[in-house]
């Protein structure tokens, strides 16, 4: 089956998103949606950054894979007009930029949804929007250890060890948005409201080791 075929016969066809540009969990998730039939359109930053050309972005990126591309200037007096008319006639968004980014952007989840009552606006942030760590960078064993998970990977006496990406960014983080946000589709048909989802690496990566906190528990 192609690429295309699969857009138009995927149980999220139809579903506009639009999702902003960085690294890891965001594009995982957008990523996920597209596959499952989404209409996907990425808002990338001309020239890209240091960070995306290292782990290969634009058409070199497989998170990109399905989506459509729109390069452009957030910044830019213009944009914000352009940007928010694709948001009033999208059904979900994606950032996963720091807490406060997308308000001082203009594109906070109060301006969207007031253009736009039934957008599913997701957000991505490692530590959540709130708390001591908000504004803190973090990296995937941040979260994982945050989480009590990254000391179970690891031989009695050694140093832990955790696969780099999966438990926070991927699993923890870009997984769990777009089950928020898949969740929130079907609610929206019941309320016909949209919602914000607020995905958080550490919790996320917390609730995957529920398993193993369980087996704690037990002894």
């Amino acid at each position: 089956m192609t690429t295309t075929e699969q857009r138009r016969s995927g149980p999220l066809a139809g579903i506009k998103v639009i999702e902003f540009a960085g690294i890891g969990p965001g594009p995982f998730c957008g990523m996920l949606l597209a596959d499952m039939g989404a209409d996907v359109t990425l808002l990338e930053r001309g020239g890209g950054t240091f960070a995306s050309q290292l782990f290969g972005g634009g058409r070199k990126a497989v998170a990109n894979r399905g989506k459509k591309s729109l390069c452009i200037d957030l910044k830019h007096p213009a944009a914000k007009a352009v940007v928010m008319k694709l948001i009033a006639q999208a059904d979900v968004l994606i950032e996963g930029f720091r807490p406060g980014v997308m308000e001082r952007l203009g594109f906070g989840p109060e301006d969207c949804l007031a253009i736009n009552p039934r957008l599913i606006y997701g957000r991505m942030t490692g530590w959540g929007q709130t708390g001591p760590l908000a504004s803190r960078a973090g990296h995937d064993a941040n979260y994982a250890a945050i989480a009590g998970v990254l000391d179970t990977g690891r031989r009695h006496g050694g140093a832990p060890w955790a696969p780099p990406t999966l438990v926070g960014d991927m699993g923890g983080g870009g997984l769990m948005l777009a089950w928020g946000i898949a969740c929130a589709l079907v609610e929206r048909n019941r309320s016909n409201q949209g919602q914000v989802i607020d995905a958080a690496m550490c919790e996320g990566a917390a609730v995957l080791g529920h398993g193993l906190f369980n087996l704690a528990a037990l002894g």
